[in-house]
């Protein structure tokens, strides 16, 4: 008899997960699993792992072989951290020899003969959204530069300080403001702005 551990989640405790244990135990039941603790996370599916002591617990119990299967109601009741971060879950799981099933979405399982395209259909998304991340972060460094008219980041030469905070100051920023965009204090801003610019 396979040993099968529950797991459950809910984002706020207004949020009832009995109709999840209630459902999650019928089907374990139904498929002869002998069920060894059911364990619930109240929290955001968003927070990582360390973050949520239930799941944290079901990989420690993972990692000590003490259950065969985890059983979730769905995957975003398992995380929603992004399918980077899912697939490494799912991997710390197959590490530990413990497989994985999903109640309500049952093509996403380790237990099926489909187990290796559903993990490779997982990683290829994960490849994609490391993409989407890649260019939103570009695209909104591009925006600023856009609306601010300047490159990010501090000037590295005291020179660049120099230029920086006059060109600030003529565009009619007060000494506290230069102060903050370039990460200075409102005396030193004053000073710099006050410095002519070596030919």
């Amino acid at each position: 008899m396979k040993r099968c551990l529950i797991y459950a989640r809910c984002s706020t405790r207004d949020q009832e997960t009995d109709n999840q244990v209630a459902q999650l135990k019928d089907y374990a039941k139904k498929q002869d699993w002998e069920i060894t603790e059911v364990v619930i996370d109240v929290c955001s599916g968003g927070k990582a792992a360390k973050d949520r002591p239930g799941l944290d617990k079901a990989f420690d119990l993972a990692r000590r072989r003490q259950y065969d299967i985890l059983l979730f109601w769905a995957l975003d009741r398992f995380s929603r951290e992004g399918s980077r971060k899912t697939i490494e879950y799912l991997g710390i799981l197959d590490d530990a020899g413990v497989d994985w099933h999903s109640y309500s979405e049952p093509y996403i399982s380790s237990l099926g003969i489909f187990k290796d395209a559903i993990i490779a259909i997982l990683s290829a998304l994960a490849r994609q959204e490391k993409v989407r991340i890649s260019e939103r972060t570009k695209a909104g460094l591009d925006r600023t530069r856009r609306v601010n008219g300047t490159r990010l980041g501090r000037p590295k030469t005291a020179q660049g300080k120099f230029v920086e905070a006059r060109r600030l100051r003529t565009e009619g920023l007060s000494y506290g403001e230069i102060g903050k965009r370039m990460g200075i204090s409102r005396a030193r801003a004053c000073q710099l702005s006050k410095i002519p610019a070596s030919p």
